[in-house]
Protein backbone atom coordinates (compact mmCIF):
# COMPACT_ATOMS: atom_id res chain seq x y z
CA UNK A 1 0.00 0.00 0.00
CA UNK A 2 3.06 2.40 0.48
CA UNK A 3 5.78 1.74 -1.45
CA UNK A 4 9.28 2.46 0.08
CA UNK A 5 8.29 2.63 3.29
CA UNK A 6 10.59 1.63 6.22
CA UNK A 7 10.10 -1.91 7.45
CA UNK A 8 10.24 -4.12 10.58
CA UNK A 9 13.60 -2.66 11.54
CA UNK A 10 13.03 0.71 12.08
CA UNK A 11 14.27 2.09 15.06
CA UNK A 12 12.39 4.87 17.68
CA UNK A 13 9.76 5.21 19.60
CA UNK A 14 5.88 5.60 18.11
CA UNK A 15 3.99 6.07 20.58
CA UNK A 16 4.46 6.37 24.67
CA UNK A 17 2.26 6.26 27.55
CA UNK A 18 3.99 7.69 30.66
CA UNK A 19 2.14 6.60 33.72
CA UNK A 20 -1.48 7.75 32.70
CA UNK A 21 -4.39 7.66 34.68
CA UNK A 22 -8.26 8.22 33.40
CA UNK A 23 -10.75 8.14 36.39
CA UNK A 24 -14.45 8.20 36.23
CA UNK A 25 -16.15 8.77 39.77
CA UNK A 26 -14.78 5.78 41.81
CA UNK A 27 -13.50 3.82 38.61
CA UNK A 28 -9.79 4.18 37.82
CA UNK A 29 -9.65 2.60 34.35
CA UNK A 30 -5.91 3.51 34.01
CA UNK A 31 -3.77 3.54 36.66
CA UNK A 32 -0.28 4.44 36.16
CA UNK A 33 -0.11 3.02 32.71
CA UNK A 34 3.11 3.17 31.36
CA UNK A 35 4.22 2.07 27.63
CA UNK A 36 6.66 2.72 24.63
CA UNK A 37 5.78 1.11 21.40
CA UNK A 38 8.38 1.07 18.99
CA UNK A 39 8.16 2.10 15.16
CA UNK A 40 7.08 -0.96 13.05
CA UNK A 41 5.80 -3.39 15.91
CA UNK A 42 2.75 -5.05 16.32
CA UNK A 43 1.27 -4.77 19.76
CA UNK A 44 -1.02 -6.99 21.45
CA UNK A 45 -3.24 -5.49 24.48
CA UNK A 46 -4.81 -7.78 26.06
CA UNK A 47 -7.67 -7.50 29.20
CA UNK A 48 -10.54 -9.15 30.38
CA UNK A 49 -13.66 -6.80 30.10
CA UNK A 50 -13.37 -4.00 31.93
CA UNK A 51 -9.93 -4.02 31.93
CA UNK A 52 -9.17 -0.58 30.93
CA UNK A 53 -8.34 -1.98 27.11
CA UNK A 54 -10.65 0.54 26.04
CA UNK A 55 -9.89 3.54 27.72
CA UNK A 56 -5.99 2.99 27.10
CA UNK A 57 -6.93 3.29 22.91
CA UNK A 58 -9.26 5.82 23.72
CA UNK A 59 -6.33 7.87 25.06
CA UNK A 60 -3.91 6.77 22.77
CA UNK A 61 -6.18 8.50 19.93
CA UNK A 62 -6.76 11.33 21.92
CA UNK A 63 -10.42 10.86 22.05
CA UNK A 64 -9.65 11.03 25.82
CA UNK A 65 -7.38 13.41 28.15
CA UNK A 66 -5.49 11.36 30.74
CA UNK A 67 -6.10 12.82 34.56
CA UNK A 68 -2.62 12.36 34.89
CA UNK A 69 0.64 11.45 32.87
CA UNK A 70 1.08 12.39 28.91
CA UNK A 71 0.54 10.48 25.57
CA UNK A 72 2.69 11.57 23.01
CA UNK A 73 2.93 10.40 19.19
CA UNK A 74 6.35 10.28 17.95
CA UNK A 75 7.65 13.18 20.11
CA UNK A 76 5.24 15.51 18.40
CA UNK A 77 2.83 15.80 21.41
CA UNK A 78 -0.68 14.76 22.35
CA UNK A 79 -3.08 13.09 19.77
CA UNK A 80 -5.43 15.58 20.72
CA UNK A 81 -3.80 17.87 18.43
CA UNK A 82 -5.33 17.54 15.03
CA UNK A 83 -2.25 17.44 13.49
CA UNK A 84 -0.84 14.66 15.44
CA UNK A 85 -3.66 12.94 15.04
CA UNK A 86 -3.85 13.34 11.26
CA UNK A 87 -0.94 10.44 11.62
CA UNK A 88 -3.41 7.74 13.52
CA UNK A 89 -5.69 5.34 11.50
CA UNK A 90 -8.38 3.28 13.88
CA UNK A 91 -10.60 0.36 13.15
CA UNK A 92 -13.32 0.31 15.92
CA UNK A 93 -14.66 -2.99 17.13
CA UNK A 94 -18.02 -1.70 16.43
CA UNK A 95 -18.07 -1.59 12.41
CA UNK A 96 -18.41 2.24 11.29
CA UNK A 97 -19.83 2.13 8.11
CA UNK A 98 -23.04 3.66 5.82
CA UNK A 99 -24.56 0.11 5.31
CA UNK A 100 -26.84 2.02 2.41
CA UNK A 101 -23.41 3.53 0.45
CA UNK A 102 -21.09 1.29 -1.66
CA UNK A 103 -17.62 0.53 -0.28
CA UNK A 104 -16.34 3.12 -2.86
CA UNK A 105 -18.81 5.85 -1.28
CA UNK A 106 -17.71 5.15 2.59
CA UNK A 107 -13.94 5.57 1.76
CA UNK A 108 -14.75 8.64 -0.46
CA UNK A 109 -16.70 9.98 2.78
CA UNK A 110 -13.98 9.33 5.03
CA UNK A 111 -11.64 10.05 2.81
CA UNK A 112 -12.41 13.66 2.79
CA UNK A 113 -12.96 13.42 6.09
CA UNK A 114 -9.10 13.29 6.41
CA UNK A 115 -8.64 15.69 4.18
CA UNK A 116 -8.00 14.19 0.83
CA UNK A 117 -9.17 15.58 -2.48
CA UNK A 118 -8.54 16.10 -5.97
CA UNK A 119 -6.94 13.32 -7.77
CA UNK A 120 -5.03 11.78 -4.11
CA UNK A 121 -8.56 10.86 -3.08
CA UNK A 122 -9.47 8.42 -6.02
CA UNK A 123 -5.79 6.77 -6.20
CA UNK A 124 -5.93 6.29 -2.50
CA UNK A 125 -9.38 4.64 -2.18
CA UNK A 126 -8.30 2.27 -5.16
CA UNK A 127 -5.10 1.35 -2.95
CA UNK A 128 -7.29 0.61 0.33
CA UNK A 129 -9.63 -0.93 -1.56
CA UNK A 130 -7.14 -3.61 -3.78
CA UNK A 131 -5.40 -3.56 0.10
CA UNK A 132 -8.12 -5.75 1.08
CA UNK A 133 -9.02 -7.27 -1.77
CA UNK A 134 -12.65 -5.90 -2.35
CA UNK A 135 -11.91 -3.63 -5.25
CA UNK A 136 -14.62 -6.31 -7.44
CA UNK A 137 -17.74 -5.40 -4.72
CA UNK A 138 -16.52 -1.71 -4.46
CA UNK A 139 -19.99 -0.70 -5.94
CA UNK A 140 -21.86 -3.02 -4.11
CA UNK A 141 -23.77 -1.27 -1.08
CA UNK A 142 -22.35 -2.41 2.22
CA UNK A 143 -25.85 -3.58 3.43
CA UNK A 144 -24.79 -6.61 1.00
CA UNK A 145 -21.36 -7.41 2.37
CA UNK A 146 -20.51 -10.26 4.88
CA UNK A 147 -19.24 -9.89 7.91
CA UNK A 148 -15.24 -10.45 6.79
CA UNK A 149 -16.12 -8.03 4.04
CA UNK A 150 -17.59 -5.02 6.67
CA UNK A 151 -14.50 -6.08 8.15
CA UNK A 152 -11.98 -5.84 5.84
CA UNK A 153 -13.77 -2.10 4.30
CA UNK A 154 -13.69 -1.03 8.18
CA UNK A 155 -9.79 -1.84 7.98
CA UNK A 156 -9.34 0.12 4.46
CA UNK A 157 -11.22 2.93 5.87
CA UNK A 158 -8.47 3.27 8.81
CA UNK A 159 -5.19 3.27 6.34
CA UNK A 160 -6.92 5.56 3.41
CA UNK A 161 -5.46 8.54 4.58
CA UNK A 162 -1.63 6.34 5.01
CA UNK A 163 -1.14 6.55 8.65
CA UNK A 164 2.09 5.78 10.60
CA UNK A 165 0.21 4.32 13.96
CA UNK A 166 -2.91 2.03 13.25
CA UNK A 167 -4.76 1.06 16.21
CA UNK A 168 -7.38 -2.36 15.48
CA UNK A 169 -9.95 -3.41 18.02
CA UNK A 170 -11.13 -6.20 17.88
CA UNK A 171 -10.77 -6.39 13.79
CA UNK A 172 -12.29 -10.37 13.72
CA UNK A 173 -14.94 -10.57 15.84
CA UNK A 174 -17.36 -12.47 13.77
CA UNK A 175 -16.25 -13.32 10.74
CA UNK A 176 -15.44 -16.63 8.68
CA UNK A 177 -11.32 -18.09 8.46
CA UNK A 178 -11.06 -16.97 5.35
CA UNK A 179 -11.58 -13.51 6.20
CA UNK A 180 -9.24 -13.75 9.22
CA UNK A 181 -6.81 -14.78 7.70
CA UNK A 182 -7.07 -11.98 4.78
CA UNK A 183 -6.77 -9.67 7.88
CA UNK A 184 -3.84 -11.11 9.22
CA UNK A 185 -2.02 -11.29 6.15
CA UNK A 186 -2.82 -7.29 5.45
CA UNK A 187 -2.13 -6.10 8.69
CA UNK A 188 1.78 -8.24 8.24
CA UNK A 189 1.87 -6.53 5.39
CA UNK A 190 1.54 -2.79 6.89
CA UNK A 191 4.12 -4.00 9.45
CA UNK A 192 6.52 -4.64 6.68
CA UNK A 193 5.62 -1.41 5.03
CA UNK A 194 6.62 -0.04 8.55
CA UNK A 195 3.23 0.81 10.46
CA UNK A 196 3.27 0.62 13.97
CA UNK A 197 -0.19 -1.25 15.22
CA UNK A 198 -1.78 -1.71 18.43
CA UNK A 199 -3.70 -4.74 18.44
CA UNK A 200 -6.50 -5.23 20.76
CA UNK A 201 -8.04 -9.02 20.83
CA UNK A 202 -9.42 -11.71 23.30
CA UNK A 203 -7.94 -14.05 20.98
CA UNK A 204 -4.84 -15.07 22.52
CA UNK A 205 -3.79 -17.60 19.44
CA UNK A 206 -4.63 -13.69 17.72
CA UNK A 207 -1.40 -12.88 20.07
CA UNK A 208 0.30 -15.06 19.47
CA UNK A 209 0.68 -15.32 15.99
CA UNK A 210 1.06 -12.11 15.11
CA UNK A 211 2.53 -9.57 17.61
CA UNK A 212 6.09 -8.68 18.86
CA UNK A 213 4.86 -7.71 22.30
CA UNK A 214 1.82 -8.29 24.23
CA UNK A 215 0.53 -6.41 27.31
CA UNK A 216 -1.89 -7.98 29.73
CA UNK A 217 -4.22 -5.35 31.47
CA UNK A 218 -6.99 -5.76 34.50
CA UNK A 219 -7.96 -3.09 36.67
CA UNK A 220 -6.28 -0.29 34.89
CA UNK A 221 -2.74 -1.89 35.01
CA UNK A 222 -0.40 -3.37 33.00
CA UNK A 223 -0.18 -6.52 34.70
CA UNK A 224 3.13 -7.81 32.24
CA UNK A 225 4.34 -6.31 28.81
CA UNK A 226 6.86 -8.76 27.18
CA UNK A 227 7.47 -10.78 24.11
CA UNK A 228 5.49 -13.96 24.10
CA UNK A 229 8.08 -16.38 24.88
CA UNK A 230 9.01 -14.01 27.50
CA UNK A 231 5.93 -14.14 29.10
CA UNK A 232 5.59 -18.14 28.98
CA UNK A 233 8.90 -17.84 30.53
CA UNK A 234 8.17 -15.54 32.98
CA UNK A 235 4.41 -16.51 34.02
CA UNK A 236 3.85 -19.74 32.43
CA UNK A 237 5.34 -22.50 34.84
CA UNK A 238 7.49 -25.43 34.13
CA UNK A 239 6.53 -28.01 31.91
CA UNK A 240 4.33 -30.64 32.83
CA UNK A 241 5.22 -34.53 31.92
CA UNK A 242 2.42 -36.58 31.59
CA UNK A 243 3.62 -40.48 31.81
CA UNK A 244 1.55 -43.26 31.33
CA UNK A 245 3.06 -46.33 33.14
CA UNK A 246 1.80 -49.70 34.57
CA UNK A 247 -1.79 -48.35 33.31
CA UNK A 248 -1.29 -45.23 35.69
CA UNK A 249 -1.07 -41.75 34.67
CA UNK A 250 1.68 -39.60 36.06
CA UNK A 251 2.42 -35.89 36.06
CA UNK A 252 5.03 -34.07 36.90
CA UNK A 253 6.23 -30.32 36.66
CA UNK A 254 9.85 -30.18 35.63
CA UNK A 255 12.42 -27.78 33.77
CA UNK A 256 13.98 -31.23 32.19
CA UNK A 257 11.41 -33.38 31.22
CA UNK A 258 13.53 -35.32 28.81
CA UNK A 259 15.88 -36.34 31.82
CA UNK A 260 12.76 -36.97 34.03
CA UNK A 261 11.75 -39.35 31.29
CA UNK A 262 14.23 -41.25 31.11
CA UNK A 263 14.62 -41.12 35.07
CA UNK A 264 10.80 -42.73 34.75
CA UNK A 265 12.38 -45.20 32.17
CA UNK A 266 14.57 -46.69 34.57
CA UNK A 267 11.63 -47.93 37.11
CA UNK A 268 9.65 -49.18 34.63
CA UNK A 269 7.86 -49.92 30.59
CA UNK A 270 6.50 -46.35 29.57
CA UNK A 271 3.23 -47.25 27.76
CA UNK A 272 2.44 -43.40 26.52
CA UNK A 273 4.04 -39.92 27.62
CA UNK A 274 3.36 -36.41 26.72
CA UNK A 275 4.94 -32.75 27.64
CA UNK A 276 2.38 -30.06 28.00
CA UNK A 277 3.93 -26.90 27.81
CA UNK A 278 2.21 -23.35 29.05
CA UNK A 279 0.15 -21.15 26.59
CA UNK A 280 -0.78 -17.59 26.67
CA UNK A 281 -4.07 -18.24 27.63
CA UNK A 282 -3.17 -19.93 30.63
CA UNK A 283 -0.65 -17.08 31.29
CA UNK A 284 -3.44 -14.50 30.78
CA UNK A 285 -5.91 -16.45 32.83
CA UNK A 286 -2.96 -17.01 35.94
CA UNK A 287 -2.61 -12.97 36.00
CA UNK A 288 -6.07 -12.02 35.56
CA UNK A 289 -8.09 -15.11 36.60
CA UNK A 290 -10.51 -16.82 36.05
CA UNK A 291 -13.93 -15.36 37.37
CA UNK A 292 -16.78 -14.18 34.69
CA UNK A 293 -16.55 -10.88 33.78
CA UNK A 294 -19.84 -8.78 32.70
Amino acid sequence: MVPNSPGKGSIGKMLTLNNIYKRYGDITAAAGVSLALRRGEIFGLLGPNGAGKTTTVHLSVGLLQPDEGSVSIEGLGSPALPSVRARIGVAPQAVSLYEMLSGEENLAFFGRMYGLSGRQLPMRIDLALKFVGLTDRRRHAVRSYSGGMKRRLNLAAAILHDPELILLDEPTVGVDPQSRNSIFESILDLQKQGRTIVYTTHYMEEAERLCDRVGIMDHGKMLALDTVPGLLATHGGKPTLIVKTNGQEVRLETEDPLAELNRLAGLGPIEQFSVERANLEQVFLKLTGRTLRD
